[in-house]
């Protein structure tokens, strides 16, 4: 213990932020941005129309062009599109007997000409789409728990001791804050080190429920990683078992093909599930051995507006248009667990609320990016009184630029790499997320090299004009530019473009305030200039 109780939670909280600040960091912002990954996909790929139909109309398309697509696949999943998601994606299953052995060498064979195959299809005509390669958003989304380059499982202990430090961190600074709610509306500017504790202070309480909220949530959604046994003592031999009862899915479909028939149109299965679910929307479809006398058909309720990330299914026999199951309820804890999932994504927020998500995500990397750069301005004094920068602060100052002004250079050359690498590279997608490891690697060198206040203002001056110049490069690049997106009601698109602007002006302003940025005197340097002074006033 230190000299008491808040004084011990106060040095915890310090050391526990600071352990995995810089790479809680990476994964608060990558997780922010994933609020928007199906509009930073969507940007990512200006090859994409726009949908203008109803899901009934695409549904049918869909089915006609799987079956001249894949016609004697085992099966066929279909992702109708929606408002933030303009095309059909939709992937099949081929029987092993078309499946042709690997040559030696080879890499694997996609859209169908393996076991599996996808397409994407513009919902408006029933036409495949040939789009870029790319993950979009889905990159950040699973960067901000895969991380990526190391294996999934090493990752997701790694994000999960993150998240518990982070956890550690809000609980030890609620006990450590004296006067919180006066700390809420706190800020004094030209301070020194006063100025970085208010805005650390005024970062983490402007939005503490939604931070502790977002933590304790993200280490839910992989508990069965973190706490497997029980799952393994009650289900030894069969653990899929357990989650097919724990998480109320329907049975697996696995009789073979029987004979032929024509089905009942996939609009008349969609009215009915419509009425099961008192008018909701539906996210998509699987048909199981589509074309037999003994097909069915899965519709997926849409999220909408619902908490829980698990949405109900409903099966029918596609022949008859008989309904035959529905996903059965699922228990208290399953509900709650689902509710605690659906949180973390929000993929139930409508655009207001999911702006509020966002701003918060930003307001969370602020609380992280203070709370790291605190640490090395209350070191800074010390190491002053010696002479010399130590080697601890020195590496706190290198990751702390490579981190707070390093990452959003990285996220822009992401962006950046999605516009100037070739249309048709092979591996495209791993190729622009190589983009954002340089960019950030080549951020996270040059401080190492001149860990300096000017290598901060440098590199948010670069961020800024990466970010800035984007909507410019669109124009360039693309036909989905700023003023075609307005000019046509994209707003999707060109909202994408203004919050680039935006980035750049904000990290433009960062650099010159810290271009300019002066430290404030001590008292014992105020002190002896007023001395001096005093001295040179009384001498002449």
């Amino acid at each position: 213990m230190k000299n008491g109780f808040r004084q011990s939670m106060a040095w915890l909280h310090t050391w526990t932020g600071l352990l995995v600040g810089w790479l809680l960091l990476l994964i608060f912002m990558a997780g922010t941005a994933s609020y928007y990954r199906e509009e930073i996909s969507r940007w990512m790929r200006p090859e994409l129309p726009r949908s203008t139909v109803s899901a009934d109309d695409a549904a049918g398309r869909a089915l006609s062009f799987l079956q001249h697509k894949a016609p004697l696949a085992e099966s066929w999943t279909v992702t109708l599109p929606d408002a933030r998601n303009p095309a059909m994606r939709m992937f099949w299953r081929n029987p092993e007997s078309m499946v042709k052995p690997p040559v030696e060498g080879e890499k694997r064979r996609r859209r169908g000409g393996g076991r599996f195959g996808d397409a994407t299809v513009d919902p408006n005509t029933g036409n495949e789409v040939t789009a870029r390669e790319t993950r979009g958003g889905d990159f950040f989304y699973r960067l901000h728990f895969d991380l990526h380059y190391i294996p999934v499982i090493w990752a997701r202990y790694i994000v999960g001791f993150c998240a518990m430090f982070m956890l550690v961190a809000i609980i030890t600074g609620i006990i450590t804050h004296k006067k919180i709610f006066k700390d809420f509306f706190t800020f004094r500017p030209q301070k020194g080190l006063r100025s970085w504790l208010d805005f650390h202070n005024v970062s983490a309480v402007m939005a503490l429920p939604y931070h502790a909220m977002i933590t304790y949530t993200g280490i839910v959604t992989l508990m069965f990683l973190y706490l497997p046994w029980g799952v393994k003592s009650a289900y030894p031999n069969d653990e899929d078992a357990f989650f097919s009862e724990a998480f109320a899915r329907m049975a697996e479909v696995e009789s073979p093909a029987q004979g032929t028939a024509v089905p009942v149109p996939i609009q008349q299965l969609m009215d009915s599930a419509r009425k099961q679910w008192n008018g909701a929307d539906i996210a998509g479809f699987t048909v199981y051995r589509p074309g037999a006398a003994n097909t069915v058909v899965d519709i997926q309720q849409r999220d909408g507006k619902r908490l829980s990330i698990d949405t109900p299914s409903l099966r029918y026999d596609a022949v008859s248009g008989q309904l035959l199951e529905a996903s059965p309820g699922a228990g208290g804890a399953t509900q709650t667990r689902g509710v605690m999932y659906g949180l973390h994504l929000a993929r139930f927020a409508d655009w207001g609320l999911r702006a509020l998500f966002f701003l918060s995500g930003l307001i969370g990397c602020l609380m992280v990016a203070s709370g790291v750069v605190l640490w090395a301005v209350k070191e800074r004094p010390k190491h002053a009184k010696s002479g010399k920068t130590g080697f601890g602060l020195r590496l706190v100052d290198a990751l702390n630029i490579g981190a707070v002004a390093g990452l959003p250079v990285a996220f822009a050359a992401y962006f950046w790499g999605n516009r100037l690498l070739p249309v048709q590279l092979a591996e495209r997608s791993a190729a622009e997320a190589n983009v954002f490891f340089w960019a950030w690697g080549a951020a996270l060198l040059a401080a190492f090299i001149w860990p300096k206040r000017m290598m901060w203002a440098w590199q948010l001056y670069v961020g800024a004009a990466l970010f800035a110049l984007i909507p410019l490069l669109n124009v360039l690049t693309t036909n989905a530019h700023l003023g075609a997106s307005i000019a046509a009601g994209d707003w999707v698109l060109a909202s994408f473009d203004l919050c680039m602007i935006a980035f750049g002006a904000m990290l433009a302003y960062c650099g010159w305030r810290m271009q300019r940025w002066q430290p404030p005197l001590s008292a014992a340097e105020k002190k002896r200039r007023q001395q001096a002074a005093a001295a040179a006033e009384a001498s002449a």
